[in-house]
């Protein structure tokens, strides 16, 4: 191997570090050949062959009379192949691993690659904490408050009223429950609408705690093909609903996760309209709504319901805090049937907490927040996918997320994520294997990774030392 080859390889290699650690971003122009020589000391001709194996990679463009430039890597790469999915609703039985695996994710000195949560320094922490302390001088009465009657501030629903403006709305403010979480708001929603032995169609791959929601209540999970860039297949769902026999369908239109998909308008409208021909409730999670990573922010299928079939939850877990615990449901006409689940199971929500995210909506500060917010996350999902496709072995797929922050990775067949997981682990490395997104168990090729911290070197180390992992594991 000669001494020029290591040099420009050494250089590329350096550079697409820097993409990959987001010090060079999208759009950035690089030094120029010159420069870079006389920087590094090597010839232009290495430089050059260095651009050249950049350009190779679809890391970098080239245009004319103005020099090299940072391409957008996360359309450089296949995405994950659409599944088959079983014929047969199953019983679901992941809480036990997924438990296992949330846990090692945690742990003290481990990458924060598999819980999907924010990094608290993209979070408006002290903001929340001034008017934690206004509104608890303010309103001292909130302290000694709790109605399992009135259990929703009506300043929060205003605040939820208005921003429904830009979901397709306005919606109505009686449609409103303030729930604990936007888990508790699903949870809320498929004991309204379902009993024990019931089948609820979901995507395929679906979030795991949805199916470990289905598991709590003795529910069968009925796995619906889902596209990465289009999400649940109307398609399917019409098949599988055509003699009836599914109670429910959860899913998430915009953001999904894992997949990060975005269903168009047109099929929204196609969904909510088969479904409430059919009977057939659906409980949308728009907790990724606002996290979008468009210009516009995408319509829910809420918007396109014109029966009051469709339940739409979230939170502001992703977006402001997880601490928080604020969800909500627009219940629909099942408003009545969800509120009572709510006053039975815990009550009114944190009184203090539902007013001040009340004040903070009011203030316009949400809104600035999150346009940052949503800068932060495309960076890091663009240098997640840069070191993904850099460290993992040939043959990955990599999605391309429009929405949310998490990245699902498809590595070529024959690499088990879940049986390398424990090896992982005990190199202070987690995520989330991707068997644990069905119920069936497939996709044990597959991995979830979260994206929700700024790339740093130890994250990007991180991604390189789970790519010798599985590229050993593929060779053997």
């Amino acid at each position: 191997m000669s001494e020029d080859f290591l040099r420009y390889e050494k250089l590329a290699d350096e550079l697409a570090g820097m993409m990959a650690g987001g010090v060079l971003k999208h759009g950035d122009r690089l030094p120029s050949v010159r420069r870079l020589a006389e920087e590094r000391r090597v010839s232009v001709s290495t430089v050059v062959q260095a651009m050249r194996q950049l350009e190779n990679r679809g890391l970098i463009e080239a245009r004319p009379q103005s020099g090299f430039y940072v391409r957008r890597t996360r359309m450089a790469h296949a995405e994950p192949l659409l599944r088959t999915t079983p014929d047969m609703p199953l019983a679901v039985d992941i809480s036990q691993r997924l438990v296992r695996v949330m846990q090692a994710g945690v742990r003290p000195g481990v990458a924060p690659l598999a819980a999907a949560l924010p990094a608290s320094e993209l979070m408006p922490v002290a903001a929340l904490h001034r008017l934690y302390a206004g509104v608890a001088r303010r309103h001292p009465d909130l302290l000694c408050s709790g109605s399992h009657i009135n259990m929703d501030d009506p300043l929060l629903v205003r605040q939820l009223v208005r921003r429904s403006l830009a979901w397709g709305g306005p919606l109505a403010a009686e449609e409103f429950v303030i729930t604990n979480s936007c888990t508790e708001a699903l949870a809320l929603c498929l004991r309204a609408v379902t009993k024990p032995g019931d089948t609820v169609a979901v995507e395929s791959p679906a979030y795991y705690l949805m199916l470990q929601l289905l598991e709590k209540l003795g529910l069968r999970a009925l796995e619906i093909p889902t596209d990465p860039r289009t999400g649940m297949s109307v398609e399917a769902l019409d098949l599988a609903t055509r003699n009836g026999g599914v109670a429910a369908c959860l899913l998430v239109s915009n953001g999904s996760n894992p997949l990060g998909s975005q269903m168009p308008d047109e099929r929204k409208r196609a969904l909510a309209q088969l479904t409430a021909e059919r009977g057939v409730a659906v409980i949308e999670d728009d907790i990724y709504g606002d996290l979008h990573l468009a210009e516009v922010r995408p319509w829910p299928i809420k918007a396109f319901d014109t029966s009051g079939n469709v339940m739409l939850c979230a939170s502001f877990s992703k977006s402001l805090s997880p601490s928080l615990r604020i969800g909500y449901v627009a219940a629909g006409h099942r408003r009545s049937a969800i509120a009572l689940q709510k006053t039975i199971s815990s009550g009114a929500t944190n009184p203090i907490t539902q007013r001040v995210l009340a004040e903070y909506l009011e203030s316009g500060a949400y809104e600035r927040h999150l346009r940052t917010l949503r800068r932060c996350y495309q960076s890091q999902v663009d240098a997640m996918s840069l070191a993904v496709s850099l460290h993992f072995p040939p043959g990955t797929r990599i999605s391309r997320p429009q929405g949310g922050y998490v990245l699902w990775i498809e590595l070529p067949e024959g690499v088990d994520t879940t049986a390398l997981y424990e090896q992982a682990v005990a190199a202070n490395l987690a995520y989330v294997p991707g068997e644990l997104f069905s119920a069936s168990g497939m996709y044990r090729n597959c991995l979830r990774l979260n994206c929700g911290n700024p790339h740093t070197p130890e994250i990007e180390d991180a991604v390189r030392r789970l790519g010798l992992l599985f590229s050993s594991a593929q060779i053997k």
